[in-house]
């Protein structure tokens, strides 16, 4: 059963989500037989990478609002953010634009690697301050999933995966995705946000139980005038 999940790297609702569906998918015993895939989607496609600014005076700027104002928002989202285990570091993140690293996701995809660098970038935006539109960074994360480096530069130096990411883009503006995380199941059922890890569980359980009926039930045969491959028509 395959699970499509449209994410921003620059998303911290969708690092927090991803820790809650990994819970669920834990506590899932059929989790062997998902086939999970990392959706591209930019929150903001138009921000220029800025690593002189971080986002407490960005949302501030943007936003109208006080230094203060925006310290408690970010303060109140890495709250949520380490009750899933996670050290989120405001303070440090940097204003990137994340097509670069979308990009990357799917070169990581074709590697077979796409869930490990997902989470790679993930980490490096949140918790370690890094720049993910930066070559150096992508190169670093790169080596630590195990890509091929080789393949990593020539994403570097190419617009390679271009297509793949707007397809992706184009593809959640089709299915009125508005805002991520946004989880597609079978592409019967869509979750919207971080939601609980009970909620996705359950989720899974349901969807799951459908997928693996229709592909066991048998089919109703009308039978009329037919050829068969030893010869024989009747």
């Amino acid at each position: 059963m395959k699970i499509e999940i449209w994410s921003d790297v620059a998303c911290p609702w969708c690092y927090i989500g991803k820790r809650r569906f990994e819970k669920a998918l834990a506590e899932f015993p059929e989790a062997e037989a998902l086939e999970i895939e990392w959706k591209s989607f930019q929150l903001n496609p138009g921000v220029n990478t800025d690593m002189s600014d971080n986002i407490v005076n960005y949302l501030a700027r943007e936003k109208g609002m006080s230094l203060e104002q925006a310290r408690q928002m970010t303060g109140q989202v890495s709250a949520v953010a380490a009750e899933e285990g996670l050290d989120f570091n405001f303070e440090a993140l940097k204003i990137a634009n994340t097509f670069k690293a979308h990009r990357f996701l799917h070169l990581a995809k074709s590697q077979g690697k796409q869930n490990i660098v997902k989470e790679l970038l993930l980490k490096a935006m949140f918790e370690e301050g890094k720049n993910v539109d930066d070559d150096r960074t992508l190169l670093e994360i790169g080596r630590e999933a195990g890509l091929d480096i080789g393949e990593v530069t020539g994403l570097l130096e190419s617009a390679n995966h271009t297509e793949e990411v707007n397809r992706d883009i184009s593809e959640a503006r089709k299915l009125g995705i508005q805002g991520v995380p946004f989880f597609v199941i079978n592409r019967k059922y869509g979750i919207s946000g971080a939601q609980t890890h009970d909620i996705f569980l359950q989720a899974l359980q349901q969807s799951f139980a459908e997928w693996k009926e229709d592909r066991e039930s048998s089919l109703e045969v009308i039978n009329g005038d037919s050829c068969t491959p030893d010869g024989n028509c009747d």
